[in-house]
């Protein structure tokens, strides 16, 4: 099995950061990944994407896809190139505090978490990311909680250590208040 997925945004809300995380989970629970960051030519306020292949098995492809079985929208702003290449049952996590319009076309299974405030309620608005990507590992069972937070810690540079304990508390909050398995990717129980 394979699954495509792409997380999008605005420079600065730590998407490369939450990719890096869940590429860092999957291979933790044994699934190859591959993994592509892009982002424009601005540090904040520009766009930002990351594409993961997540298998199984091998993968032999470069994380270039025409169409996505998942995506992450941390904002609406950048959505729309994304949105043309979901499939229709794709799993869409949209961050439902900042994204405005309609999150899929067709027949997609859109799930809107309130990653912003939820990071906010936590005290860290950074972490709106760590929300919306655990909560996207439990909707579609990709990754395990104890993965994302070990991914989390391999992840985080030294300078930046400080946030370790508001990206975990963000972390358990997303995967433990998400529709478990609503959407699961693998077959057979999923990641867990």
């Amino acid at each position: 099995m394979e699954h495509e997925l792409m997380l999008t945004g605005i420079g600065g809300q730590s998407v490369q950061l939450a990719a890096q995380i869940l590429a860092r989970a999957c291979v933790l629970d044994d699934r190859q990944v591959t993994y592509l960051g892009t982002y424009g030519g601005t540090m904040r306020g520009g766009n930002t994407d990351a594409t993961l292949i997540v298998s199984d098995r091998p993968v032999s492809a470069p994380p270039m896809v025409s169409e996505l079985a998942g995506a992450l929208a941390m904002h609406h702003q950048f959505f729309e190139p994304l949105r043309e290449k979901l499939r229709d049952d794709a799993v869409v996590v949209i961050n439902e505090s900042l994204f405005e319009g309609e999150a899929a076309p067709g027949g997609q299974r859109v799930f809107a978490i309130p990653a912003t405030q939820v990071a906010t309620e936590l005290g860290s608005a950074l972490a709106a990311s760590m929300v919306l990507v655990a909560a996207y590992a439990c909707i579609t069972e990709l990754a395990r909680l104890d993965s994302l937070v070990a991914g989390m810690r391999e992840a985080i540079p030294s300078y930046r250590r400080q946030h370790l304990e508001s990206n975990e508390k963000a972390l358990r909050m997303g995967f433990e208040n998400a529709p478990a398995g609503a959407a699961s990717v693998w077959s057979a129980g999923g990641a867990r």
